[in-house]
């Protein structure tokens, strides 16, 4: 998770210097059109950097479930974060007029292509403005397998999708990052029911050593959305090298959460399918493949005749929901205080994606 960060990192590093590098050629910009808003924040007691001892299946707890999933949703609202700083950085720099132009990064030497067009359709809609970066190595017929960034965006009311490629905004970034690629659709339109809210889809993350890491992430989809002072969270994680008890590998943190800025609370359901199961149903998801069903058919398939001790040991902390606190993980199964009901009766109406479909997720630039 660390690595994925530095990547992250590395990307508002580049952009940075793109736009510094271009501020001598913008005359008399046109400044105010960058949209002043681009993620919803989620509570720390959901989200968070968590730490973890090297991974022992025989010793692995619902308490580490739980902690595993605040840091996956972690990793989805750091790339909503680089977004953020993307958008500061364009805005700093007064580059939110049609343009183009092309300049050496002083990051890896190469020639990038900007591109910041109005009135642009993609997926159907029309957005007042596109802006595209591209590496030097972008021709017309392989310009989306070289595009670094690109970013539409509506301003009344706010609304935009960005994409970004590591990669291609700095060629010096690590060559298994060659696939990753991270969307953020942002909306304050208010079309799904929430005040703001953001889709954050991460893909072709490299693996990590199995025996060093076996929960690494491949690809995650999130859903956040926020009414007053409640942020709703959905969604899904693949860990095709995800393995518990019994040795079968390939599954799929299904979680819904809810928390509480103000008061930093929050709750969490979480589910372990198969990474290639093929429902969407919210029981199978959530209930036949809960924590506790999962570890608890997995025992059984290892030890048929192990003592219900022995096995309730297994089982601490994997009764859901999973409650929390600014600082983190308190329990599983019965809410510490009254507190907690109404994220309870939230989460009871959300539901994960399907984990097939996350299994085949791309994310692509417009050609």
């Amino acid at each position: 998770m660390k690595k994925l960060n530095l990547v992250l990192l590395m990307a508002v590093l580049a952009l940075t210097t793109v736009f510094q590098s271009c501020q001598q050629e913008i005359v008399e910009p046109n400044s105010g059109i960058l949209p002043s808003r681009f993620k919803v924040d989620i509570p720390n007691s959901i989200s968070g950097n968590s730490t973890f001892k090297s991974a022992n299946v025989d010793t692995l707890q619902g308490n580490e479930i739980y902690e595993h999933l605040r840091s996956f949703i972690w990793i989805g609202e750091n790339a909503a974060d680089i977004v953020g700083e993307i958008i500061t950085v364009i805005s700093v720099n007064n580059l939110d007029q049609a343009m183009s132009f092309t300049f050496v990064s002083d990051d890896d030497g190469r020639l990038k292509n900007v591109e910041i067009i109005e009135n642009s359709e993609f997926e159907g809609l029309m957005w007042e403005y596109q802006m595209t970066i591209t590496d030097e190595d972008a021709t017309p017929s392989t310009i989306t397998a070289n595009t670094a960034l690109q970013i539409f965006w509506n301003n009344s009311p706010i609304k935009g999708i960005a994409i970004l490629a590591p990669y291609n905004i700095d060629r010096n970034t690590d060559i298994k990052y060659l696939n990753t690629k991270y969307r953020i659709d942002y909306s304050e339109a208010g079309e799904l029911g929430y005040e703001h809210h953001m889709l954050v889809t991460i893909t072709g993350l490299p693996l990590e050593n199995p025996l060093d890491n076996p929960y690494s992430i491949s690809t995650l989809k999130m859903f956040v959305g926020k009414n007053g002072d409640v942020v709703s969270v959905y969604g899904n994680s693949e860990h095709p090298n995800a393995t518990f008890i019994n040795g079968d590998t390939g599954f799929d943190w299904a979680f819904t959460a809810a928390g509480k800025q103000s008061t930093d609370i929050g709750v969490a359901e979480v589910g372990l399918p198969n990474d290639s199961l093929d429902s969407s149903d919210r029981y199978v998801l959530l209930v036949e493949n809960s924590i506790e069903n999962v570890f608890t058919e997995q025992i059984y398939d290892v030890w048929p005749n192990i003592d219900s001790t022995s096995v309730q040991a297994f089982l601490y902390n994997t009764e859901a929901p999973g409650f929390f606190n600014h600082l983190g993980f308190i329990q599983g199964g019965t809410a510490p205080s009254q507190d907690y009901n109404s994220l309870l009766s939230i989460i009871a109406g959300l539901t994960p994606y399907n984990p097939s479909v996350i299994k085949e997720l791309e994310v692509l630039f417009k050609e």
